[in-house]
C-alpha cells in the first residue's frame, strides 16, 4: 500500500509541474487554434478581408513555428474568351459532352463542426486557466509554480528568437 501511495504523490506532482510549465502553450494554441478554425488569419480568394498582421503571425507561429509571415502570389487573371475557338477547343467540347453525367454529392456544411471545435478550444482555454488557479490556490510551494509558470512562458519565446 505505501507503494501505491508514493507512485500517486510523484504522479500528482508530476502533472501539476508538467501542466503549470506547459499551460502558456496551451492557452496559446487554443486561442490561436479557434481562429484558425474560422481563417481569421488569412484572406480568401474573393474576398476583401485582410488579417491583422498579428493574427497572420500568431497563426504562422502555431503553424511553422516561425514569425515570418510568407508573401501570398496573386493568381494571374483568367484569360478571356476572345475570338473563335480553336478545332482542338472544339474536339474537347464534344468530348465532354459525349462523358456520362456524374451525380455530385451533397456538399459538406463545415459550420456545425466548426463551432465544435470553437467550443472545444474554450473548454481547452478555461480548464487550463482553472487548473492554474487551482495549482496556486492547493499548492503549497508558490514559487516553484510561479517559476514554472515564467518558465513555460520565457523558453518559448527565447527559442522563437533563436
Amino acid at each position: 500500500m505505501a507503494r501505491k501511495h508514493v507512485f500517486l504523490h510523484y504522479t500528482r506532482y508530476t502533472h501539476l509541474y508538467l501542466g503549470v510549465f506547459i499551460a502558456p502553450a496551451l492557452l496559446f494554441f487554443a486561442f490561436t487554434g479557434a481562429m484558425q478554425t474560422f481563417s481569421l488569419h488569412e484572406t480568401t480568394r474573393g474576398s476583401s478581408y485582410k488579417p491583422p498582421a498579428w493574427i497572420a503571425t500568431l497563426a504562422q507561429i502555431h503553424k511553422k513555428q516561425t514569425m515570418t509571415v510568407p508573401v501570398r502570389k496573386l493568381l494571374p487573371p483568367t484569360p478571356q474568351a476572345a475570338g473563335p475557338k480553336s478545332d482542338k477547343t472544339d474536339r474537347m467540347d464534344k468530348t465532354d459532352k459525349a462523358l456520362p453525367s456524374v451525380v455530385l454529392a451533397k456538399p459538406h456544411n463545415p459550420i456545425p463542426l466548426k463551432l465544435f471545435f470553437l467550443l472545444v478550444s474554450i473548454g481547452l482555454f478555461i480548464s487550463t486557466l482553472s487548473g492554474l488557479y487551482m495549482s496556486y490556490r492547493y499548492s503549497r510551494n508558490r514559487k516553484v509554480i510561479t517559476a514554472l509558470l515564467i518558465a513555460g512562458v520565457v523558453i518559448p519565446i527565447a527559442l522563437l528568437y533563436l
